[in-house]
């Protein structure tokens, strides 16, 4: 890891920040914020989740959070055994004669279908005034944990590589707290439910919570083999290891919530419960019954059995990668993984929830532009998302939740104060960009895939969400899709930087609303075009006429509003006043993806955003160095994202600008080296690159995140030029290049329509050589300059 200690204390001085309105830098630059309070829904942190290793598990709507042992909250911090938004396990330690073993390693499966680790006992004394009674290293510890279907496995299995007969007693220590997440986040609440705990059996203790919501959640620890000890909050186990024995020890944690609802869904939702219709899915209800008489080992044995294969099937025919280079190689496998570990089923498909641990669950933007970018290896998540997003939308109007008729979803939480209104996300659209990014994901994912009963099946989504764009997402009939919250407990800033300082003025005033940003225009003209085209498949002719007509005329005025030819870039956003907000950022580079900046302007966007303000050696910041507000350390003026900067390259790539794409690409695989497991987190901070040292990290990043996890094959498939043409039957290649770090690619199982095929890329020097190793179909490969 980097030497990111002093860095992360500086951060926390300023105020970790979150996603939903995170801790401006106001202060630090002698701005007077908002009565200088933080702002609602922020991450408080007294320890920064980058100080030391933190394990993730995930299963449906149920995640866990670890530290290095396998063990919950050792230490303060977010750990814990989550579902549905609460904190249903708070604790859990294992001790040997009162000590913590001694870490040999810990590492999570190449596919992240559990954690293993390996421990050994230390140096124990049974007396404490004999010598050392057994001397460290004599019994080995293996521990390995996964989540699934409603519990979460624990095997302890102890082994002995000593001459003399041992005993040991080990212990466990458990609580549930039943904390909300917002509660976790550090959202103080005056009045709770009841909680009760009652040892069950001579096997089981159980906690109960009674929530102010007449929801009862319960979470059942279930021990085997049977304990020597066995109270509330605590068992032992009395373990007699002869030379050469070995014992094995489960603990199976499982979790439900009794009733799943109270309250009727509002009149804002399609149907069902937009948080109600996950717990419909397979795998996202509570504990599966395990027959009485079956051991917890046999248990254990099945449950992994029955992930592995659950996982397999998952990814069943996805297209893979294998570079020259054996680190890509590890944060590809990483990268794979952790999509898929962060993939949920709904009745509509699997939908990638956002992040772990502030974001385990829908968010409406995050799952979208995640599906975008690993679009080319896998589009289920698109049709997924897709599906899903359109089942959920909203139609009615509804102040409280943000929402007006066609609008799509922000995100959707399951928690005790979602559900009593606490906080407002229970279903909450306050997103002004997610409504064309759906749109705009229609147009992509059938260009791929040809799937038309997808598209026909959300057609009428689709034109409520362009009915939303041009009646309630225009507020003042200027052509530009603008916000302004309807609720004061929603978000400030609807864009994908919500932080709620994130849209300033030169001056570092913060911008009034109702605000027009750079990047959203851009998706609502690729949207609109995309839209067009699928009009005319379905032959609605003069609504793909009337739509490319209006994507025309978009161009322009966005070209007249936004650009500024003192800064040499997009401005970041208009506000109420139409006045610009002249700032730097990495808004711009969207500008590109979306393809309505104009081709003139690229070398100047291009300029602004690799050049020394705006790139730091790593990747692009989100406010460029010498902007007002700019904050290395901040949630997103002038920190850097992943997932941002792949959209970038991907736009950079568009047009033709394939080296300065490249650039960031090597900027961010440099990154991932510095990364525990090689994984992208969600962001982090914005210093300058300086040799011998690595990227700065961000104290309450997540780690996995759906979209830092995709990001590579964005970057990947903007540097190939790479373009999947279901119409055309071909891949296409449009002046594929390789980032230094890269002699060779091949993608195995490129699957388009019934055909696919394995291709192989070789760079030599500053070109790049293209062969197809396997071709099953008729599918063409073409390459073009």
């Amino acid at each position: 890891m980097a030497d990111n200690t002093a860095a992360a204390q500086e951060a926390l001085s300023h105020g970790a920040t979150t996603r939903n309105a995170p801790a401006g830098t106001g202060l630090a630059h002698g701005f007077q914020d908002a009565d200088d309070v933080l702002p609602p829904y922020h991450i408080e942190a007294q320890t920064s989740l980058v100080e030391r290793p933190l394990r993730s598990l995930k299963f449906g709507e149920a995640f866990g959070v670890l530290d290095s042992y396998g063990d919950i909250g050792v230490q303060p911090g977010p750990e814990g055994l989550y579902f549905q938004d609460t904190r249903y396990l708070s604790r859990l330690e294992v001790t040997v004669e009162g000590q913590r073993p001694l870490m040999l390693s810990s590492v999570m499966q190449d596919d992240n279908g559990a954690l293993s680790v390996d421990m050994t006992t230390p140096d124990i004394r049974l007396d404490a005034h004999d010598e050392t009674s057994i001397p460290r290293e004599t019994i080995a510890i293996e521990r390995t944990k996964f989540l699934f279907r409603g519990a979460c496995y624990d095997r302890i299995g102890l082994r002995s590589f000593d001459s003399k007969h041992r005993r040991l007693r080990i212990a466990v220590t458990f609580d549930a707290d039943f904390r909300d997440l917002f509660e976790v986040r550090g959202t103080d609440r005056k009045e709770r439910g009841k909680r009760g705990v009652l040892v069950a059996s001579d096997r089981e203790v159980q906690f109960r919570y009674v929530g102010l919501d007449e929801i009862v959640r319960t979470t059942a620890l279930h021990f085997g083999p049977k304990p020597d000890l066995i109270e509330p909050g605590r068992v032992a186990f009395d373990v007699s290891l002869p030379p050469e024995g070995k014992v094995s020890l489960f603990i199976r944690v499982t979790f439900e919530a009794h009733r799943a609802f109270t309250k009727p869904p509002t009149d804002t939702m399609v149907g069902e419960d937009a948080a109600a219709k996950l717990t419909l899915a397979a795998n996202a209800g509570g504990a599966r019954r395990e027959p009485k008489d079956l051991g917890e080992g046999m248990i254990f044995a099945r449950a992994y059995r029955d992930s592995r294969r659950d996982l397999r099937t998952l990814t069943a025919g996805i297209t893979t990668i294998i570079s020259s280079n054996d680190q890509f190689n590890e944060g590809l496998c990483r990268a794979t993984a952790d999509l898929y570990m962060l993939a949920s089923r709904t009745p509509e498909g699997i939908y990638p929830f956002a992040g772990i641990p502030w974001y385990s669950t829908v968010f409406g933007r995050d799952g979208i532009i995640t599906a975008m970018m690993a679009l080319w290896i896998d589009p289920k998540f698109a049709r997924g998302v897709l599906r899903y997003l359109a089942s959920t939308q909203a139609k009615a109007v509804d102040p409280a939740a943000d929402a007006q008729p066609g609008k799509v979803l922000h995100e959707t939480r399951r928690g005790e104060m979602a559900m009593l209104g606490e906080v407002p996300f229970r279903h909450y659209y306050g997103t002004i960009d997610g409504t064309p990014l759906f749109v705009m994901l229609a147009w992509e994912y059938y260009a791929v895939t040809g799937d038309l009963e997808t598209v026909r099946a959300i057609w009428p989504a689709l034109e409520l969400a362009l009915n939303w764009m041009d009646q309630y997402g225009d507020r003042d009939g200027d052509g530009f899709v603008e916000y302004a919250r309807d609720t004061d407990k929603g978000l400030e800033n609807q864009g994908w930087k919500d932080s709620h300082d994130s849209i300033f003025h030169t001056d570092g005033q913060l911008a009034k609303g109702p605000i027009a940003l750079c990047e959203v225009q851009g998706y609502v003209y690729a949207a609109k075009h995309g839209m067009a085209k699928l009009a005319a498949l379905l032959g609605h002719d003069p609504l793909a006429e009337r739509l490319t007509q209006q994507a025309t005329i978009l161009r322009e005025k966005f070209d007249a509003a936004f650009w500024n030819e003192e800064i040499g870039t997009y401005a970041l956003a208009l506000d109420g006043e139409k006045k610009q907000c002249a700032v730097r950022s990495s808004n711009a580079g969207h500008a590109l993806f979306t393809g309505i900046a104009k081709p003139e302007r690229a070398e100047r966007v291009a300029e602004t955003l690799l050049g020394k303000d705006g790139f730091n050696g790593w990747g692009v910041r989100t406010i460029a160095k010498g902007e007002a507000r700019y904050n290395p350390m901040s949630y997103h003026n002038g920190s850097i994202w992943p997932h941002d900067n792949a959209l970038i390259a991907m736009g950079l790539a568009r047009y033709d600008r394939k080296h300065e794409a490249a650039r960031i690409f090597q900027g961010m695989f440099d990154t991932s080296l510095y990364q525990d497991q090689k994984r992208l987190p969600e962001l982090f901070c914005g210093f300058m690159r300086r040799k011998q040292r690595g990227p700065v990290s961000y104290p309450v990043a997540c780690s996995p995140q759906a979209w830092a996890a995709a990001a590579p094959f964005a970057f990947l498939a903007a540097c190939l030029g790479l373009e999947l043409d279901h119409a055309g039957n071909s891949v296409r290649l449009k002046n594929p290049i390789l980032p230094g770090f890269l002699d060779g690619v091949t993608l195995y199982n490129v699957r388009l329509g019934g055909s696919h095929l394995d291709i192989r890329f070789q760079r030599y020097d500053d070109d790049v050589t293209v062969s197809v190793q396997r071709r099953h179909g008729d599918v063409q490969v073409v390459v073009t300059k």
